[in-house]
């Protein structure tokens, strides 16, 4: 059913909106689900993302690929090819892993009263039968991790609610630990370690500090979900990540730090990581 224009216009203002802050966007058909692959798209013809399921971005001009379609560019979501799509939009989405955001979706009252008594205080939103509560960190994305929560993050959309309330906390462990089927293979705690980033200008000049988040978090999500070769898939993404990063200095030690604490959590040992770390740099000459 067509959207009234009035409201039509609140959708795509709201979308800029999250744009220009950084929050990649896409619009949401009636029912909560994405728009179907386009006629050019269809049956992935081509060449997509297959079930939504690789990282990275859309090369669609419309908004039909799942949370890949997601964007921060103004130019595409006021574009004529995502028009149809705001006409027919009941709602606004978001990928919280492109914002370096998780979000920990509760769907009724009894997630909710777990959240209070379980997960430390951040900025929460009211949803249709509970809460969204959002963290400042990226993760991989996982449904049903106990009754009635879900973690959105990675690979993954949400609704748009609102701002919310309260300040938003750093993603803790607890909210991590939750995508770890049996809590009994959880690792020690990794192990600080201190390597310099790389020098340079501190901005990214590539697009947005979106694209490095989002680079990020796809860089945690790919040695998160390694099942085999564990070190060879730590080397080539600190390898990626260094080819894409290493020169701007948009790098930070936190930055860093989350990559070699997915790589601990997989099993690597600290010395391994700096290693990999190290001969990532010398391979590209940095």
């Amino acid at each position: 059913m067509t959207q009234p224009t009035d409201i039509r216009g609140v959708h795509l203002r709201a979308a800029l909106c999250l744009a220009a802050s950084g929050v990649p966007v896409m619009p949401l058909r009636a029912g909560k689900v994405p728009f179907g692959n386009c006629r050019r798209c269809a049956e992935n013809a081509c060449g997509g993302r297959p079930n939504m399921k690789t990282p990275g971005p859309c090369a669609c001009p419309q908004p039909c690929h799942g949370w890949a379609a997601a964007t921060t560019d103004p130019h595409v979501i006021g574009s004529p090819p995502w028009a149809r799509a705001w006409r027919e939009a009941a709602a606004v989405a978001y990928h919280p892993g492109g914002a370096g955001l998780t979000v920990v979706d509760l769907d009724n009252a009894a997630a909710v009263a777990w959240a209070h008594e379980t997960l430390p205080d951040t900025r929460t939103v009211a949803s249709t039968r509970g809460e969204h509560w959002i963290y400042r960190g990226a993760m991989r994305s996982v449904n049903a991790v106990r009754d009635g929560v879900d973690i959105k993050s990675t690979m993954s959309y949400a609704r748009w609610l609102g701002p919310g309330t309260s300040s938003m906390a750093e993603l803790p462990d607890a909210v991590r630990a939750l995508a770890v089927k049996d809590p009994t293979t959880l690792r020690p705690m990794p192990q600080a370690v201190q390597v310099p980033a790389p020098a340079g200008g501190g901005e990214c000049p590539h697009r947005t500090p979106a694209y490095l988040h989002r680079g990020i978090a796809m860089a945690e999500q790919r040695i998160t979900e390694a099942r085999s070769q564990v070190h060879a898939t730590v080397y080539r993404t600190f390898l990626a990540v260094l080819s894409t990063h290493g020169r701007c200095g948009c790098l930070t030690d936190t930055h860093i730090a989350r990559l070699f604490t997915a790589a601990q959590t997989k099993g690597e040992t600290a010395r391994h990581c700096t290693d990999a770390w190290v001969n990532a740099r010398i391979t590209l000459g940095l």
